[in-house]
């Protein structure tokens, strides 16, 4: 095998090995339709047990916001456990008390993953306030597919 080739295919399988996609389907499953928002990647554990239990610990339900410009912006990564496949893209809802606050596209999707996962920041200007409580969904159309609540401080 040429060096070149090697060089990809080790760099084809650390990529591979670092996505939410090898996760078990117990640790899906035990996390379907739900939104898991986090300040980094999701942690795993020596097993499957362990896992759920590591995510668990590293769900934040408030974001501290940071000063941008003259507002405040929250930074996170989220995790989403899709309830169904399918949508090549999907909008991350913000939703008080029922009616729509802020959202944000997420595109380029790979319609058959269940897992889906990224970084977002959203700030002030874009709908959002500090001191409130969201339920953020993510959505395709009118279906949700995935949903967490968070404060954001």
């Amino acid at each position: 095998m040429s060096r070149r080739y090697f060089s990809a295919a080790v760099l084809a399988t650390a990529l591979a090995a670092s996505t939410v996609y090898a996760m078990s389907n117990n640790v899906i499953s035990a996390f379907r339709g739900q939104l898991v928002i986090s300040k980094d990647e999701l942690p795993e554990g020596k097993n499957d047990s362990d896992t759920i239990k590591k995510i668990k610990a590293a769900q934040l339900k408030e974001l501290n916001g940071e000063p941008h410009g003259d507002v405040s912006a929250w930074s996170f990564h989220y995790t989403a456990f899709l309830s169904s496949k399918g949508a090549a893209k999907l909008k991350m809802e913000f939703l008080k008390d029922g009616k729509l606050s802020a959202d944000k596209m997420i595109d380029g999707i790979d319609p058959k993953n269940g897992v889906i996962a990224g970084d977002i920041t959203i700030d002030e200007d874009e709908g959002v306030a500090k001191g409130k409580t969201y339920q953020v969904e993510l959505a395709s159309g009118n279906n949700v597919v995935a949903k967490t609540t968070v404060t954001l401080k």
